[in-house]
């Protein structure tokens, strides 16, 4: 599991020691700044969060709630009545500082017992319902009892919806739904005729008319940009631009 540990000092903290103790844990980088922690998650597979809540600029809680893709996440703090804060961020468990071995190894477990399950569950879910595969310059997708056949080109963008996302193409007025998410999905369409510029949607490069500081126009639709989207997006437009 790719670990990131954030926290305002490893003075007396031995988490960076523990976590690379554990064989099925990869330290991949120890931040002290939420800054360098963004960059890393937007950048890199983390599978698990360790955060200090006393950070110098923010709450770790409030850099979680700030991510829009959360890996796992193990708050770490010294005062107890965060513990109930961690339940309601929904981390899978809350470490009381100072921390022992002995309790670090047991969220170390619980926390790769959660993340192993979860991989098969994913793994079962590809196999037996395979929602999109690509296909060259198309994808097939299964809605409403069918696998229909949707051509890369005809996309104009894609929203997401819960557990659900609506493919929006140019050659109708109604949109396509299957049980998917964004994520799973991007990781099938080619980078270079796509984009995610927000937690919710993703859009069709060859279809943008106009873009704004806040909003991109695929012809009468405007769809947002997010925040966290524009720096990688703006890159990719000047990647492609003429």
């Amino acid at each position: 599991m790719n670990c990131l540990l954030l926290e305002k000092s490893n003075i007396g903290n031995p988490l960076q020691e523990y976590i690379n103790s554990i064989p099925y844990f990869n330290l991949v980088s120890y931040c002290t700044s939420v800054f360098d922690a963004y960059e890393i998650i937007q950048n890199r597979k983390i599978d698990i969060l360790f955060v200090d809540n006393e950070l110098p600029k923010v709450s770790g809680i409030d850099f979680i709630n700030s991510l829009d893709n959360k890996p796992l996440v193990v708050l770490c703090s010294s005062k107890p009545e965060l513990a109930v804060e961690a339940y309601n961020i929904n981390a899978i468990d809350f470490l009381l500082k100072p921390v022992g071995f002995d309790r670090f190894l047991r969220t170390a477990n619980k926390a790769f017992e959660y993340f192993t399950n979860r991989q098969k569950k994913n793994m079962v879910m590809a196999n037996s319902s395979e929602p999109s595969v690509q296909l060259n310059d198309s994808i097939l997708v299964k809605t409403d009892y069918q696998t229909i056949m949707v051509k890369l080109d005809q996309i104009q963008f894609i929203a997401g919806l819960k557990d659900y996302i609506k493919i929006h193409t140019a050659e109708s007025s109604r949109p396509i739904i299957t049980l998917n998410s964004l994520k799973r999905l991007q990781q099938n369409l080619p980078s270079d005729r796509f984009s995610r510029i927000h937690k919710s949607y993703i859009v069709g490069l060859n279809h943008i008319t106009s873009i704004n500081k806040t909003q991109v126009r695929l012809g009468e639709k405007y769809i947002p940009i997010g925040e966290s989207y524009k720096h990688l997006f703006m890159e990719r437009l000047e990647e492609i631009r003429v």
